[in-house]
């Protein structure tokens, strides 16, 4: 028993002994620095990428209707049909029309009959001076007439002015239509195909034509489509507050008319913004990311929840959270936490 004793009186020393030593070795591994790189904060002016969503159409939407009112007798095209420039898409019942006309035209023949026999009887002195003229006056009026119910006759009919597709189609054979309401819309590609988005006051201002875009679908994901920002609304949309602005794509012809896809501006104004390195960018959600700063010592990491603005291929631009920051961590960021002691590598 009493061996027994002194045995733990001589091992619990060394056991303290051993868990002091494991005690200080753990503060060591704990205390010691962690290598990490830093990059500098930059301001410059960046004309930050501006992505949007938009919608593909021809550049000539042309709005096709029949010159006067009537019932639609046919119509030959449907939605997504090509059409060729001269080709007829549609027509009314010409069968009033065209007695119209016959009716104008036998009115100016009558005319002119009249104004013929006027003129030789004033010639004979048989009619007077003022018959002739009313005479002249009456064939003026069929012959207006006639040239009015000739040009409806001509316009009661649509023909295709250029090549293109049928967009839509607002009206059936049987209906009675108005002068001038839309039946067909033709898209004509003849000055080429452009993507239509709505930009928000803040990035429209930023926008000049003949900025340079790519454009993308998800319906043709490995095609890219490169094109240059061809009109910008002068005013805004009164339903959506946006700016519409049209971008003219290059070779788009397999680009169907209503494809939705996202495009990406590069404009050529910049705006004053916040750079960072995209190493330095950690734990992102949304436009939200978790950026570590060195401490104005240099000695410690200094945990910042920043805003993202912009990515541009390797430089990430940041809207807030980085007041007062001179440097941000790139290399080693992933392995320090806010205090972290940090040792910058040159």
């Amino acid at each position: 028993m009493k061996t027994r004793w002194m045995v733990l009186a001589v091992a619990l020393p060394a056991l303290a002994a051993c868990s002091d030593g494991g005690s200080q070795e753990a503060d060591d591994n704990a205390s010691a620095p962690v290598a990490v790189r830093a990059a500098p904060v930059t301001s410059a002016v960046v004309a930050r990428p501006i992505v949007a969503a938009g919608t593909v159409a021809p550049k000539d939407e042309i709005a096709l209707s029949f010159k006067i009112g009537g019932v639609i007798q046919r119509i030959a095209v449907d939605p997504g049909d090509m059409a060729q420039a001269g080709q007829l898409l549609a027509t009314l019942d010409l069968r009033e029309i065209d007695a119209g006309l016959a009716k104008a035209r036998s009115a100016a023949a009558k005319a002119e009959r009249d104004l013929a026999r006027a003129q030789r009887l004033y010639a004979d002195s048989v009619a007077t001076l003022a018959q002739m003229q009313d005479a002249e006056t009456a064939a003026e009026l069929a012959r207006a007439d006639l040239e009015a119910a000739a040009f409806n006759r001509r316009y009661a009919v649509i023909i295709a002015p250029a090549s293109g597709s049928i967009l839509r189609r607002s009206a059936e054979p049987g209906e009675t239509v108005p002068p001038g309401t839309t039946v067909l819309v033709l898209g004509s590609r003849a000055r080429g195909s452009i993507v239509e988005v709505g930009l928000a006051d803040r990035d429209a201002v930023l926008v000049r034509e003949g900025d340079p875009a790519v454009a993308r679908f998800d319906a043709l994901p490995d095609m890219e489509f490169q094109g240059r920002v061809s009109q910008v609304a002068a005013a805004a949309d009164p339903g959506t507050g946006t700016y519409t602005v049209q971008i003219t794509l290059r070779e788009a012809e397999a680009l169907a008319a209503g494809l939705v896809g996202r495009v990406q501006i590069a404009p050529s104004r910049g705006a004053p913004t916040v750079v960072v390195p995209i190493e330095a960018i950690l734990e992102a959600d949304g436009d939200q990311a978790t950026v570590y700063a060195l401490s104005a010592d240099g000695a410690r990491a200094e945990r910042r929840r920043v805003t993202v603005a912009f990515i541009d291929r390797d430089r990430v631009g940041i809207a807030r959270g980085l007041e007062g920051v001179t440097a941000v961590l790139t290399e080693g960021a992933a392995y320090v936490d806010a205090g972290t002691v940090v040792e910058v590598s040159p």
